[in-house]
């Protein structure tokens, strides 16, 4: 069953104190969208709506987590990074604070919301900074994964949500470990390494070219910071050849995370796609039909790379 990896949030949060876990949420007037409101719900003396109001929203979680609980945030990731950039830099990075960075909505499948709200450089804006760990799950298990992951690691995390079902990738109660990567599909011809929202996608790829006979080689580059590096470079010198795939500019992203690593370690050709551009209004699937970032985008590429 397709869910939203944002579906997780609330849920997961409420599932987090059942379990004796001291967890506070600060939203800035989204908590309807991002789901914290259904943590309010269970637990109404736990959220704090801090109204439109990101940069306060930042400083009442780190005042929070001084008193030593694990603070989330919500907002609309193009706001909940962008907006308060410098008090997550300066106010939870540098002291190491115990917030987890959780907005929703990220990247073009916000669709009919624009360009305005279709965060295409959050990942870049999180892993920049020292002490943050990023992680991009693919549905709604990795995203219930890595929301417990992020509450049980002390400091600070950036969890990238998005607002559209996505069809199941992982089965339920599947776990993992900070930096994590996964190989979903064995191939020789080529690495197809993705995170979020074009795992799927990379799947329904690398069916198609098994029809034509090329063989790819799937990663879900969940962990963005710190990378799973023996994972990624493993893949890389198996194939030869990487493309990665990200719902995010391509400049400073999952991406750029990938070429640097392998630049350094295991230096093989690496192709990056994504966006180079702002986004637009429209239909999620039709936006990411648009961009080449659909399974068909992916394979025309994959073809592109290979010369075939």
């Amino acid at each position: 069953m397709a869910k939203a990896t944002r579906a997780a949030f609330g849920e997961t949060l409420i599932k987090l104190v059942d379990e004796g876990m001291d967890i506070m949420a600060v939203d800035a007037d989204l908590c309807g969208s991002t789901t914290t409101a259904k943590f309010g719900a269970a637990y109404p003396d736990r959220l704090f709506d801090v109204g439109i109001a990101e940069q306060n929203m930042i400083g009442v979680a780190s005042g929070l987590a001084l008193t030593g609980r694990t603070v989330f945030t919500g907002s609309f990731a193009v706001f909940g990074t962008g907006r308060c950039w410098e008090q997550i830099r300066n106010t939870v990075c540098d002291s190491g604070l115990n917030v987890k960075i959780c907005p929703t909505h990220a990247g073009i499948t916000v669709g009919a919301d624009g360009a305005t709200h279709q965060a295409l450089e959050d990942i870049a804006l999180m892993r920049v900074l020292p002490g943050m760990r990023v992680l991009v799950p693919a549905d709604y298990a990795s995203a219930v994964a890595a929301i417990r992951l992020a509450a049980a690691t002390p400091g600070p995390f950036y969890v990238r949500l998005g607002r559209e079902p996505l069809p199941e990738v992982y089965d339920e109660g599947f776990t993992c470990d900070v930096a994590f990567a996964n190989v979903l599909r064995e191939g020789s011809d080529i690495s197809i390494m993705a995170c979020g929202v074009e795992v799927a996608q990379a799947l329904a790829a690398a069916d198609a070219l098994a029809a034509e006979g090329i063989s790819a080689e799937v990663v879900d580059v969940m962990s963005v910071k710190p990378l799973d590096e023996e994972t990624i470079i493993a893949s890389a010198a198996k194939t030869g050849r990487v493309l990665t795939v990200e719902e995010h500019s391509i400049y400073g992203g999952m991406g750029s995370a990938v070429a640097e690593l392998l630049g350094e370690k295991r230096p093989v050709p690496v192709t990056r796609l994504g966006l180079t551009t702002f986004g637009q209004s429209g239909d999620a699937a039709e936006l990411l039909a648009y961009y080449g970032l659909d399974a068909a985008g992916i394979a025309a590429r994959v073809r592109k790379v290979l010369g075939k």
